[in-house]
């Protein structure tokens, strides 16, 4: 005879424990990766002070790196080109503990690349705060480094209504000017059809431009308003505003009307979908180009939390940007001595 096997339906819910056990090891990570930063940093400290009090000249450490790798062979990471890291990791931030207090929350190989890719102590705080804050792997922090994302932020911050800024105070920090979308592959000549099929098909791309808080809700939400049936391009919800996050795509360049049917979305999302826990929707227009000065206009008299922003299908020239930023400290260097 043989058996049959009936398949539980009522299994206790173990996410709970497994939940527990993925943050166990997450503390534990977060632990080791701490201390070791912690090592590298008195390590570091101890180098420059001997070298700063002439006790030890810079051969001295050529000499250490040899001794470790001798004494401890099974240590890793005491190279003579490391150990220099270490000293100039330290010499960088020893003069400010509120980013020196990021620096234990980051692997040291986010650590190096920041040191070694930023130019100004503005800059690295910058990404310091980003990569805590997204949470960004090794590969994307130098895919932010690549985008120019701290040229493009500090150059053209993000452009909303009065309203998104009343709501939403730290909708600055969320939203950019500018979204780089280079991974979609787009010919110049492109439609929407284009760009709304390519962001679906590289999802997990366009959340990792986006942010990390974003969660995708729908494409093509429907949205039904007296008799008729509207299609909102995309919909998504962001966990920090804890609002849905509407982006309408336009393949042009922006223009004034653009915003009423926007807002128009915003408010069938507020009446017929919002939950009652939750803010107000927020709506993007992702517009191939803008007239900052006709986004302004169009933004004053705005009623909604809104905000207009374009996206760059190849990446944007760093070197340009950098020159830009330079012109630009200089020129608030000027204001400020009043020049």
């Amino acid at each position: 005879m043989s058996k049959t096997h009936v398949m539980k339906t009522d299994q206790p819910d173990f996410s709970e424990v497994v939940h527990l056990i993925a943050a166990a090891r997450q503390h534990a990570y977060q632990a080791v990766n701490t201390t070791l930063i912690e090592l590298y940093w008195q390590v570091g400290a101890y180098i420059s002070n001997k070298i700063k009090a002439a006790e030890w000249g810079d051969g001295v450490v050529d000499a250490l790196a040899q001794h470790l790798a001798i004494t401890q062979p099974n240590l890793q990471g005491f190279t003579r080109r490391n150990l220099f890291r270490m000293r100039q990791f330290y010499e960088t931030y020893q003069d400010d503990q509120i980013v020196s207090a990021l620096l234990r929350q980051l692997p040291w190989t986010h650590n190096l690349t920041i040191l070694s890719r930023s130019k100004r102590a503005e800059e690295r705080e910058f990404y310091l705060r980003m990569a805590v804050q997204e949470k960004w792997s090794s590969r994307e922090l130098e895919r932010q480094f690549t985008t120019a994302l701290f040229e493009r932020v500090i150059l053209n911050p993000a452009k909303v209504s009065a309203v998104l800024t009343q709501m939403h105070p730290d909708a600055l920090n969320v939203f950019k000017d500018s979204y780089v979308v280079d991974f979609l592959n787009l010919p110049q000549e492109h439609s929407e059809a284009d760009l709304h099929q390519g962001l679906l098909g590289k999802l997990k791309h366009f959340l990792l431009e986006l942010g990390r808080d974003f969660c995708f809700v729908g494409s093509e939400f429907p949205l039904q308003v007296g008799k008729q049936d509207f299609a909102l391009d995309l919909l998504f919800f962001h966990r920090g505003l804890n609002a849905l996050v509407a982006i309408e795509l336009k393949v042009d360049k922006f223009q004034p009307e653009h915003l009423g049917k926007l807002n128009f979305y915003l408010e069938a999302l507020d009446r017929d979908h919002r939950k009652a826990h939750e803010n107000p929707a927020i709506g993007v227009l992702l517009c191939a180009s803008k007239d900052d000065e006709v986004v302004e206009y169009a933004l004053s008299r705005s009623l909604s939390p809104a905000m207009i922003a374009e996206y760059q299908t190849q990446l944007p020239d760093k070197k340009l940007l950098q020159a830009k930023l330079h012109e630009f400290y200089l020129l608030n260097i000027a204001q400020g001595e009043g020049i």
